[in-house]
């Protein structure tokens, strides 16, 4: 199961709500990519296919979208049609990485699918915990299309919100510790607070030449 193929999807289906303004459009540095873009390179780097989750009424032109299954559903949707069609099309599982994380990189990915080649044959979800907290990272993980029947269930009699870090058991999940000098890729925008520390920590790392950092891929 686990040397099976694995498609990508960004997950940009969200309102940005807190932060007032579309993340997926957003460009850390002046002549580079919007978020929507750097993610959806860093996926293509590494993965044969890759979709872009968003709303039916807001799709993203110029790429490959899948609409969200389960309406209101926040990122569970999203990762549910990506699932869909990856079943479709013969890929045994999904990386799902949303918009929003703007210092993620390419070898913090890769670490990701050596993992999940290494699973048990039963893991459904393979994705980074927070050594400190167990906090998992589901939003920058890898979901086996047999978790497809466990997410439409839980999509069908579960609110909004945060319980995709409550759904899988641990005997279904592969996690991969990271300390806080790793934690840099897991930064994410969810306020105007959130923004202009990424933008500060990009320009801080422009002299170094890190052009990840700035949201080129």
């Amino acid at each position: 199961m686990n040397a099976q193929p694995v498609a990508g999807v960004v997950l940009a289906g969200g309102l940005s709500t807190r932060l007032g303004q579309d993340k997926a459009a957003l460009r850390l540095a002046a002549g580079g990519p919007d978020l929507l873009a750097r993610t959806h390179a860093l996926l293509r780097g590494l993965l044969p296919r890759c979709w872009v989750s968003c709303r039916a009424d807001k799709p993203r032109l110029g790429y490959a979208c899948v609409f969200d299954a389960v309406p209101g559903k926040g990122p569970m949707g999203g990762i549910v049609a990506a699932l869909t069609r990856a079943r479709d099309e013969g890929f045994a599982a999904v990386l799902a990485l949303s918009c929003d994380l703007p210092f993620m990189d390419a070898p913090t990915l890769a670490r990701l699918l050596a993992a999940r080649q290494a699973a048990l044959p039963q893991t459904l979800l393979t994705c980074y915990a927070a050594a400190a907290t167990g906090r998992l990272e589901p939003l920058a993980g890898i979901y086996e299309v047999a978790a497809l029947p466990l997410l439409l269930d839980h999509a069908g009699r579960a609110g909004r919100g945060s319980s995709l870090f409550r759904l899988f058991p641990a005997d279904l999940c592969r996690t991969l510790p990271y300390g806080p000098e790793a934690a840099r890729p897991f930064f994410n925008l969810n306020t105007a607070a959130d923004l202009a520390a990424a933008q500060r920590l990009a320009a801080a790392a422009e002299p170094a030449g890190e052009a990840g950092a700035l949201g080129r891929p």
